[in-house]
């Protein structure tokens, strides 16, 4: 059976420029969509956190002005609630060091949670870096792309430098309002460590592909980028 290794972040805020806590977690839409995607095809979803520490919803995610009205809102929340047991006892994603033979993909959601903790968690990078160098497909979106940040070769190379890819854009930060009291913006800091950031219209689905890293700009690329990320594991399973 097809596994894929679902990466959430374990922090429930991100700490602003001021030094401030802003609520946040996983993005529910970024994580409904893959993970129900991928177990109604059939595929094993392991879902792990830094430390193994239940995983928090953005809550602003569940609001029917961000989840794109109250029935997309009601069925992210259901769907939440179903699997409330599994989201209570994530693996240690420290514990999957040393297995990646055991997964076929790693999965990445945003929310603003990795801006604070998957950047620069060093266990997940090495997971990258094993992933994507044994041809295993690599999926972040929207803030996603923060833990791409932690894949450094032992050299102090980074990993995906020249790649293409997207992530939530400078744009998409500042319509939100949180570009000016940010202590760094993620387009801005993949663009620094030597990302070719592909950027779409504010919002709309976009999704980037270089070989084996597939990523995705905003929420609203969650469908698409679930799609993509199923139709490469269907090549890579073949091979």
């Amino acid at each position: 059976m097809t596994r894929i290794l679902m990466v959430l972040s374990g922090s429930d805020h991100w700490t602003l420029k001021d030094g401030t806590r802003h609520p946040t977690g996983y993005w529910a839409e970024e994580f409904v969509v893959p993970h129900n995607g991928f177990r109604t095809q059939g595929v094993e979803v392991i879902v792990a956190t830094p430390g193994g520490v239940a995983p928090t919803v953005d809550q602003r995610s569940l609001n029917p002005e961000m989840a794109g009205g109250e029935r997309k809102a009601t069925a992210f929340r259901d769907y939440l609630d179903a699997i409330a047991t599994e989201l209570a006892q994530p693996m240690v994603l420290e514990h999957a060091v040393g297995h990646v033979a055991d997964y076929d993909a790693i999965y990445i959601p945003g929310g603003h949670g990795p801006m604070e903790d998957l950047a620069g968690f060093q266990p997940l990078g090495e997971l990258l870096v094993r992933f994507f160098d044994t041809g295993r497909v690599v999926t972040a979106v929207c803030h996603g792309p923060a833990a791409l940040l932690s894949a450094n070769r032992r050299n102090g190379d980074w990993l995906f430098e020249g790649r293409r890819m997207t992530g939530y854009t400078n744009e998409e930060e500042r319509l939100v309002g949180l570009a000016d009291r940010a202590p760094w913006l993620l387009e801005d800091r993949l663009r620094e460590r030597g990302a070719d950031f592909k950027t779409g219209a504010p919002w709309e689905p976009h999704v980037v592909v270089d070989a084996n890293l597939l990523t995705g700009q905003n929420p609203a690329s969650s469908q698409a980028a679930t799609d993509r990320t199923l139709s490469e594991l269907r090549v890579y399973n073949a091979l």
